[in-house]
C-alpha cells in the first residue's frame, strides 16, 4: 500500500540521489522483502517495525536505514522545488530550531547552511556511509562494526530533521500535492521504528512532539 501510493504521488525522477537497492539472494534482501510485505499488508505500523523472531538486530536496522533514506530522499526530492536558497536560507524547524552541518571533511565545526545546501550535504553523507562496506557490510559472514548502531543513530537523527523542515516549512505544498497522507504514513513508520529501538534521543524529537503525542512508543 505505502510503496504503491508513494509511486503514484511522487515523481521518481526527482529523487535527490539514486535509490540504494538490496542485492537479490542476500539475507538483507529477504529481510527487506519481509518488511515491505508487512507494510503493504496494512498491519499496524507499530507491529511492522518489531524485530522478526530469530533475525539479527543490526541487519534489521541496516535494512530500515537504507529504506528510510530512499523514502525520505524521494519525499524531499519532490519537495525540493519549494525549498530554495531564497525561501529557506537557514536549515531550520521554525524559529526555535536551527540545524547546522558538521562532518569530518569540509565542515569540521557546526556551520550554518541554507536548507537546500544542508539537504545536499546530508544525502551525500548518508549515501557515502551506506555504500561503505566497512560500515554497512553486504557480504555474508562479515560482521558489523562496533560503532554501527551509533552511526545509524546519527543518520536517523539527521533524517528526522528533514521531516521537521518539511512539516514546519513546506506543509502547504504537501497538502497541495495531495501527499499529506503518504508523508504522514512514512513519518509514522519512521517514528515507530526509532522509538522501538531507541535510536534517536527524545530531545531531538521535540519539534514534532505534538504530532506524535498519543501514538505511544
Amino acid at each position: 500500500m505505502m510503496a504503491l501510493c508513494l509511486k503514484q504521488v511522487f515523481n521518481k525522477d526527482k529523487t535527490f540521489r539514486p535509490r540504494k537497492k538490496f542485492e537479490p539472494g542476500t539475507q538483507r534482501f529477504e529481510l527487506y522483502k519481509k518488511a515491505q510485505a508487512s507494510l503493504k499488508s496494512g498491519l499496524d505500523l507499530k507491529a511492522v517495525v518489531q524485530l522478526p523472531p530469530g533475525e539479527s538486530i543490526n541487519d534489521w536496522i541496516a535494512v530500515h536505514v537504507v529504506d528510510f533514506f530512499n523514502r525520505i530522499n524521494l519525499i524531499y526530492g519532490t519537495m525540493s522545488e519549494y525549498c530554495t536558497e531564497r525561501s529557506c536560507p537557514i536549515m531550520s524547524g521554525g524559529l526555535k530550531y536551527e540545524y547546522r552541518w558538521q562532518d569530518d571533511n569540509k565542515y569540521k565545526k557546526p556551520t550554518k547552511l541554507s536548507a537546500p545546501q544542508y539537504m545536499c550535504m546530508l544525502m551525500d553523507w548518508i549515501e557515502m556511509l551506506i555504500n561503505n562496506e566497512d560500515i554497512f557490510p553486504t557480504r555474508i559472514g562479515v560482521p558489523f562494526p562496533k560503532q554501527f548502531q551509533q552511526v545509524c543513530t546519527k543518520i536517523l537523527t539527521r533524517l528526522f530533521r528533514v521531516f521537521v523542515h518539511v512539516y514546519i516549512h513546506h506543509f502547504d505544498s504537501i497538502i497541495n500535492m495531495g501527499a499529506e497522507a503518504h508523508v504522514n504514513t512514512c513519518y509514522k513508520h519512521f517514528y515507530y521504528f526509532i522509538r522501538e529501538f531507541s535510536l534517536v534521543d527524545h530531545r531531538e524529537l521535540e519539534p514534532l512532539v505534538r504530532m506524535s503525542q498519543g501514538w505511544g512508543g
